[in-house]
Parts: C-alpha cells; sequence; structure tokens
C-alpha cells in the first residue's frame, strides 16, 4: 500500500512505498529542533508527487540536505550520505577508518507527515547524533 507524507499545505507531497517498520528519532542539534521521525529509503524508492515552492537548508556545505516547503515550514525529507552503512549508531566506524565516507546517499522522510501511518507498528531507534558525530 503506497503511502503519501505531505505538508500542510500540500504543496510537498511525497509516495511512500509502504508503512515503513523502522525509523529513527536524533537528537543532534537540527533534528531536535524539527522534531522529525525519520524513514529511510533509496533515492529509487520514493516518488516526488509535488515539489511545489520547495526549500533547502545545509549546515554542512550541502553535504546534508535539509528540505522544507517555504510556503508552510514543514520539514519534509533529507537527503544524505548513507552515513548508516559506514558508521554505527554510536558514531563508531563498521570499518575502522574513522574518516570513512559512504559513497551512495539515502533519503530521509518525515514520518509525522504521513496521516494514515500506523505508529504501532514502527520501531524507533533512538540516535544520539548530538554527542556521536
Amino acid at each position: 500500500m503506497t503511502m503519501t507524507a505531505t505538508c500542510h499545505c500540500g504543496a510537498t507531497r511525497i509516495a511512500l512505498p509502504a508503512q515503513p517498520t523502522h525509523a529513527r528519532s536524533c537528537n543532534c542539534s537540527f533534528c531536535a529542533r524539527s522534531g522529525a521521525v525519520w524513514a529511510y529509503y533509496k533515492p529509487d524508492e520514493l516518488r516526488f508527487l509535488s515539489q511545489e515552492g520547495e526549500a533547502t537548508y545545509s549546515a554542512s556545505g550541502g553535504m546534508n540536505q535539509h528540505h522544507f516547503c517555504s510556503t508552510c515550514g514543514m520539514q519534509t525529507w533529507g537527503d544524505a550520505p548513507d552515513w548508516a552503512s559506514m558508521y554505527n549508531a554510536d558514531g563508531s566506524s563498521k570499518n575502522g577508518d574513522p574518516n570513512a565516507m559512504p559513497t551512495e546517499r539515502i533519503y530521509q522522510v518525515n514520518l509525522n507527515l504521513v496521516e494514515e501511518l500506523d505508529w504501532s507498528a514502527i520501531e524507533i531507534e533512538k540516535l544520539d547524533g548530538r554527542n556521536n558525530w
């Protein structure tokens, strides 16, 4: 069943492939302020139905891109290196190289924007982004 993440005014609409079963909540300086709960997808798994008035913010010179609706202000989705492919949740490197850089990108969708979501079916992992990266 396709689900749709929609900003408050409806200008941004993103089709998710299915009900997610896993998501992450992060306390880094950005996520703590946005209050997002993130589900992660490969770029070809999402379908962008509308991105009218979308704006992007990055505190990392464009490496991590936070997309939001410029009309209603909702934090909608993100585009970042696939950090989980190279690093554990505690910030330690999976291959022993503390400077490892992912080669793939991953998209995140703010699940708070999906009205028909069954939250009881989602395991939410807490990430300590404030202290681990």
